[in-house]
């Protein structure tokens, strides 16, 4: 599968690569430029999803380590809770395999809520500080409407250079720690258009809410 172009060059012997977003136009010599075209080469060597993601692990570590990539993040704006929903930089959105690369910057000590993600994989990127994720398992049948027994599962600290690939509907949180998280988050689709899953253990209740608001950011 090739590459979609842009209608002209963006840099002398450069080749971009477009996303969906309007004017995201990425330069292949860059950093993001290299994670998304070694994506793209294993998403199409690669057709079992479950593998498929495993093995961007290392790519993705890769971004993570570059240190164009750790500059830039230091300038990288907030991200904002606006009318309940969390909100996500959006770096590129791929044309052909869907699959978005975000940034998040998180305040220390935030507890977010307890969620899914639906039916994407995620594969989450620490650049910055240090997170507990907690993951969650559940324990009804799903038969009850508004309703979820969900336990804790484990929890664990991931710091810089670590990775934490979530698989589709696996329940889970984060809470930052004692200084500014930023990660980089890669989807096997951008969230915001589609319902997620939503728990709280104390009443047992369950309900679906639209993923982060995503803002086009260059990295």
């Amino acid at each position: 599968m090739k590459v979609s172009l842009a209608k002209h060059m963006v840099g002398k012997g450069v080749s971009p690569v477009v996303g969906k977003e309007d004017g995201m136009v990425i330069k292949t010599e860059t950093a993001l430029g290299r994670f998304v075209a070694k994506t793209r080469e294993l998403f199409a060597q690669e057709p079992d999803l479950a593998k498929r993601w495993e093995k961007l692990t290392p790519i993705l570590s890769e971004l993570l380590a570059d240190p164009e990539v750790q500059r830039s993040s230091k300038q990288w704006p907030d991200c904002v809770v606006k009318d309940g929903r969390a909100e996500n930089l959006l770096f590129y959105e791929d044309p052909d395999y869907g699959f978005a690369v975000n940034g998040l910057t998180k305040l220390p000590n935030i507890h977010g809520r307890i969620h899914d993600h639906a039916h994407i994989y995620t594969l989450y990127g620490v650049l910055d500080g240090t997170e507990t994720i907690e993951r969650y398992k559940r324990l009804d049948d799903g038969s009850k409407p508004d309703y979820a027994e969900v336990q804790l599962d484990g929890s664990f600290v991931v710091g810089p250079g670590d990775v934490d690939l979530v698989p589709p509907h696996q329940i889970h949180t984060e809470q930052s720690g004692e200084e500014r998280t930023v990660a980089v988050i890669i989807r096997s689709e951008k969230s915001g258009g589609f319902l997620q899953g939503r728990y709280e253990p104390d009443t047992n209740r369950y309900y679906q809410g639209y993923g982060p608001r995503q803002t086009p950011t260059e990295m």
